[in-house]
């Protein structure tokens, strides 16, 4: 049994389905991250985990104890909001320290752990602050302070960094994961942001319209996406996705052969007559030599310094490519594209479902 199980639950309000039967099985230490767009029920589910709404049906446990109905406050839970939740009238070290003298701790004892817990968020001298005298960054450490001063058997973060400016969403990443190494605490983390999933999960849940679509490990969830979905939300810029049919022993697009090598011919074999999705994501697509490869009109270049995107109009469809350093060319040449077979992602364009090399992990309802 993991340290958290949320098993097939639901969340309907009348006839709208927020949540449709979700499975997650999440082990001790884990930092586990909730992705997906505005609405697809992430939010949800965390409250449910943590109290503050209730199941339609299904379970929640926290290792072997059945949570479902359990008040927030008795859940060993800890949670810090996108809002900080930060009493104005109180002074950093009150803040951390209130939810301890609730909860009845002596007080020698919540003075240890409020001066533990500041020194390692870097608040020790701010404590004598209030949240109006502090920035947005710091306002955001206090919040994690006061969960991290209780102790719990799980932290629950909900787009915590969302009001954050760029620098200092990157700065407070860098901490959040810093905290889960030193401790080591079973985490929820939900966002919408995918570089978060990407740089913070030991797994990632990818939800969608109420449905998990995928829970797997960053890696997994990159290079072997279980849906089209999944391939497009994870990854910027987004995998390119060529639209093709099967005609006789290959795919074609638009008038344009697709290379295929034995396994992606072997996928084919069983999905005769069906229309298909061939996805590259953009580092896949390298230049080549004049006259080889797909033909394309460079349309546009993104330089972003250590990188450059172009934009490339083929036959087969708009592509983008992310190219180290600068681009060797300029917009309206004509060029010529090659990849491997073996960086093709094939699914199949009416379910969705990846076609080639399922994935294991794959949770769709």
């Amino acid at each position: 049994m993991g340290a958290l199980s949320i098993r097939q639950v639901k969340k309907s309000y009348g006839s709208h389905h927020i949540l449709k039967s979700v499975d997650l099985e999440i082990e001790k230490g884990e930092f586990i991250i909730l992705v997906g767009p505005s609405g697809c029920g992430k939010s949800t589910l965390l409250s449910m985990i943590a109290g503050l709404d209730s199941p339609t049906s299904g379970n929640i446990l926290l290792g072997d104890r059945d949570i479902t109905y359990v008040a927030p406050k008795d859940r060993d839970i800890a949670m810090v909001f996108q809002s900080y939740a930060l009493y104005p009238n109180m002074t950093v070290a009150q803040n951390i320290e209130f939810a301890l003298e609730m909860r009845k701790v002596p007080k020698d004892e919540r003075k240890v752990l409020v001066d533990k817990v500041s020194k390692m968020l870097q608040l020790d001298h701010l404590l004598d602050r209030k949240p109006g005298q502090l920035s947005g960054g710091q306002r955001q450490r206090v919040a994690m302070g006061r969960a991290l001063a209780r102790q719990p058997s799980l932290f629950l973060f909900d787009e915590p960094l969302s009001n954050l400016d760029a620098k200092l969403r990157v700065e407070m990443r860098a901490e959040i994961k810093l905290l889960h190494q030193r401790t080591k605490t079973t985490t929820v983390y939900v966002t919408h942001d995918q570089v978060e999933a990407m740089t913070l999960g030991d797994r990632i849940a990818v939800m969608r319209d109420g449905i998990l679509q995928q829970f797997g490990t960053p890696d997994e969830i990159y290079s072997r996406p279980a849906t089209k979905f999944v391939a497009e939300f994870i990854g910027s810029p987004a995998m390119n996705m060529i639209k093709a049919k099967r005609e006789r022993n290959t795919l074609v697009a638009n008038g344009v052969d697709l290379p295929l090598g034995p396994q992606l011919g072997a996928a084919l074999a069983a999905h005769d007559g069906q229309e298909l999705v061939y996805g590259l994501r953009p580092e896949a697509l390298r230049f080549a030599p004049a006259g080889t490869g797909l033909a394309g009109k460079l349309t546009m270049i993104e330089p972003t310094g250590p990188e450059s995107y172009a934009f490339v109009e083929t036959a087969a469809g708009p592509l983008v490519i992310r190219v180290p350093g600068k681009v060797d060319g300029k917009v309206g040449d004509t060029v010529s594209l090659n990849w491997q077979p073996a960086d093709v992602h094939l699914f199949d364009a009416k379910t969705e479902q990846r076609v080639n090399a399922a994935q294991p992990q794959l949770a769709v309802a």
